[in-house]
């Protein structure tokens, strides 16, 4: 962490993760599904990412996409991959859940907490889906995670700045606040010194085009709203230096 501040970048692929430490990232959130908010990687991506970065990679543990509460089977998913993230080398974990009625699941994160450990934990824009943001703070508090992701219960973390500003003095350094959630290099510093942060979280993606010389136009392979074939998604090294760089106040 230079000059304060932690920079974290959510992944999805080798390059991605590549590029974000050359772009000065001090902390790679390696997910995949990125167009359903993030969901678990595979532990080959795992395995190889871990290879070609020196940088602590968390593990993103969220069986699906969609809402927060889970099934007794997927509870059992999600042991056994944060057991398999902690084997192929994970240097921390990433998870959250919620009841029905839109609380922290005390239960079911002391459970996988217990499996998570001695590793650090950080709690999810789950957070974001909380009846009250207060309240479910000091459960996260009293429960021990390390750190909680969270756009302000917003569409962006600078629509919810305000709200991750009261959440950061309400955490008084028990946990890390991290705003994320459409940070963009137009308005990192608005978030910066609007939330007090020490810690943020991007993706800093740019769109390539795809190397397919054939293609077919007719056939996707996902929902109709999915990403296009023939367009894929990466860090972008510029786009991450830049950030690290407003970060610094460099620029």
């Amino acid at each position: 962490m230079d000059d304060g501040f932690l920079m974290e970048v959510c992944v999805d692929s080798v390059e991605s993760a590549v590029n974000a430490e050359r772009g000065g990232a001090g902390r790679i959130e390696l997910c995949a599904g990125l167009v359903e908010g993030g969901t678990t990687p595979s532990m080959g991506l795992l395995q190889v990412v871990k290879q070609c970065v020196r940088v602590p990679v968390f593990v993103m543990i969220r069986p699906r996409g969609g809402d927060f509460l889970y099934s007794d089977r997927e509870v059992e998913v999600m042991k056994a991959d944060i057991r398999l993230a902690k084997l192929h080398g994970a240097d921390g974990l990433v998870f959250g859940a919620l009841t029905e009625d839109g609380r922290i699941d005390t239960e079911l994160c002391t459970a996988l907490l217990a499996v998570c450990r001695p590793l650090p934990v950080t709690f999810h824009r789950a957070f974001d889906m909380v009846h009250d943001p207060v309240v479910a703070l000091e459960t996260l508090i009293s429960l021990g995670f390390e750190r909680v992701l969270t756009s302000g219960c917003d569409s962006s973390a600078l629509e919810g700045l305000s709200l991750i500003k009261r959440l950061a003095e309400q955490a008084k350094g028990r946990i890390v606040v991290v705003p994320g959630g459409g940070i963009t290099e137009r308005n990192l510093q608005r978030i910066l010194e609007g939330s007090t942060a020490s810690e943020f979280h991007c993706s800093a993606r740019s769109a390539r085009d795809s190397g397919m010389k054939f293609r077919n136009p007719n056939v996707t392979m996902g929902a109709s709203f999915s990403a296009p074939e023939y367009s894929i998604k990466v860090a972008d090294v510029a786009k991450v230096r830049t950030l690290n760089a407003i970060a610094k106040n460099i620029l």
